[in-house]
């Protein structure tokens, strides 16, 4: 099974659409991109060289990560797979990227005092996405990255010369406190303010004992510091051309630049993954509930979409008041930031229970050669029938094959593993047992505002969305991108499954066997 994805239809439908919107909108333009080493942020600047080749420049912000400066970062930034349909079809794009070095950690982001004059005086568009994601992260760090950031750049953005656009990407459970979730602001538990003072004046032990009782309701660090981000931008941004897109849970690309492109194991992937690799049998999840899932380039799609129709609505309310048109200034309070709430349950449902049944189904074409055991998932909704499938299923296992690890002399590590896993699916479970009532208006207006041009060009419609193709490469993608299983080792996989099947109903019988043997002699 060849896995390659015509990317040159995309490239072709830019060379047929010279006319979209969009595209005129961003030619001349610099971009920024805070966030584009992950893995949105990558998509983002590949679309952007891809589907708007008249744009002037992009600038990324690169931190010294370990041992290598930013400059040696950059040096691998392309080395990426995506970036394929660019360096056959358009390699001039890629002179048109730079690095600004920074950290979102520090103030100001860490840009020099050169850095900042070079953003204030050439960017006129500007994209926030980045963040740290981990739900665990210390709350110091996610107030920086997420909070503090956030505040900064805003404080920057009001200072340059020729502001466009500014996207700040959220996240659709950055209020996940309330049952309905709408495209508007909710109060968050504390202001930026309260929030970094409290994270200066404290030492970081007792930030950790302190932290379940500032996040309060809010399940983790991730999404309380998002919340709190968005009370930053309602309240200092006002009278910026500022637009808040709030994706729920990403997973990998649908159709560009290559469908099935992920590189990470965060959220639905990593169950996804660990399930078909026989490693996650029990999860706690309620099946009915609806999985939240949107594919990342419809993702990224909808950013660009939200940039151009918040620059178009600031260019109306421009030239209401040189013509004296507009009565009032409208735009001069958070309620007129505009929201999208970027989810998938109000057009196109899916629930758990059909996520995992159509990841099997496609699963069990391409099994890996990974493969550690027959695949079985349990979706439990009540806690502790999980915890004790757990305990079964998890733990007992890695306890008994590190035994015999340690007999012949080799090191044992399930059991450390499960200790990651159990602590992996406890932080899903929160998602995977509660369900909101989404509402995206907004975001089906602005699909609707779009040209037919821009439609094809930048496609983020969910209600013409078909889950099953989707997953027929999203699957494959788990397995080649993430699981890092080239394709050409199928047939090897397909007959490691067959044995592993084999071996698994043999062992339940055996048990099984066993367990009414014991019975019966207690009972006879």
């Amino acid at each position: 099974m060849e896995y390659i994805y015509p990317v040159e239809s995309c490239l072709q439908k830019v060379k047929d659409n010279q006319n979209s919107e969009i595209q005129d909108y961003f030619a001349g333009s610099t971009v920024f991109v805070t966030g584009a080493t992950g893995f949105l942020g990558r998509l983002l600047v590949e679309k952007l060289l891809r589907s708007c080749r008249d744009l002037k420049r992009v600038y990324i912000l690169v931190r010294q990560k370990k041992d290598k400066t930013p400059e040696e970062r950059f040096k691998e930034y392309f080395d990426n797979v995506i970036y394929d349909p660019i360096k056959r079809e358009y390699p001039k794009a890629l002179e048109k990227v730079f690095i600004l070095s920074g950290d979102c950690a520090l103030p100001d982001l860490g840009l020099n005092e050169k850095d900042k004059e070079t953003f204030l005086s050439e960017v006129d568009c500007i994209f926030h996405a980045a963040a740290t994601v981990r739900f665990d992260e210390k709350i110091r760090i996610a107030a920086y990255i997420n909070v503090r950031a956030t505040r900064d750049l805003i404080k920057l953005a009001k200072q340059v010369k020729h502001l466009k656009s500014f996207v700040h990407v959220s996240t659709a459970y950055s209020f996940c406190t309330q049952p309905k979730i709408d495209e508007k602001f909710y109060d968050s538990a504390l202001n930026g303010e309260q929030l970094l003072t409290l994270v200066e004046i404290f030492d970081e032990d007792k930030l950790e004992e302190m932290t379940p009782l500032i996040i309060g309701k809010w399940p983790n660090t991730y999404v309380f510091t998002k919340s709190i981000a968005e009370n930053v931008v309602g309240n200092e941004a006002a009278d910026l051309p500022l637009a808040i897109v709030r994706p729920s849970i990403v997973v990998a690309t649908a159709n560009e630049p290559i469908p099935g492109w992920i590189d990470n194991f965060y959220g639905a992937t990593g169950v996804i993954a660990g399930a078909g690799l026989g490693i996650i049998r029990t999860l706690h999840c309620k099946p009915n509930n609806l999985a939240d899932l949107v594919p990342a380039d419809y993702v990224i799609n909808a950013f660009i979409a939200a940039a151009w129709e918040v620059s178009r609505h600031n260019n109306s309310r421009v030239n209401e008041i040189i013509t004296g048109s507009e009565k009032e200034d409208k735009r001069n309070n958070e309620s007129d930031i505009p929201i999208y709430n970027y989810v998938c349950s109000p057009q196109k449902p899916f629930t758990w229970r059909e996520c995992m049944d159509t990841g099997f189904k496609y699963g069990n074409a391409v099994t890996s050669v990974l493969q550690v055991w027959h695949h079985c998932l349990l979706l439990n909704p009540n806690r502790y029938v999980h915890l004790f499938f757990h305990y079964l299923l998890h733990v007992l296992p890695a306890y008994i094959v590190d035994f015999f690890a340690m007999c012949v002399g080799k090191q044992p590590q399930l059991v450390k593993g499960y200790a990651k896993i159990a602590k992996f699916v406890d932080v899903i479970a929160f998602f995977s047992t509660k369900q909101w009532l989404f509402i995206n208006q907004n975001t089906q207006e602005l699909w609707n505002s779009l040209s037919s041009q821009d439609k094809k060009l930048f496609n983020f419609d969910m209600g013409s969305f078909c889950w099953d193709a989707y997953f027929s490469t999203y699957i494959s993608g788990i397995r080649v991108y993430v699981v890092k299983d080239p394709m050409e080792t199928v047939p090897q996989g397909l007959v490691k499954a067959f044995r592993l099947k084999l071996a698994h109903y043999i062992l339940v019988t055996v048990l099984l066997l066993g367990f009414f043997k014991f019975l019966l002699y207690f009972l006879f």
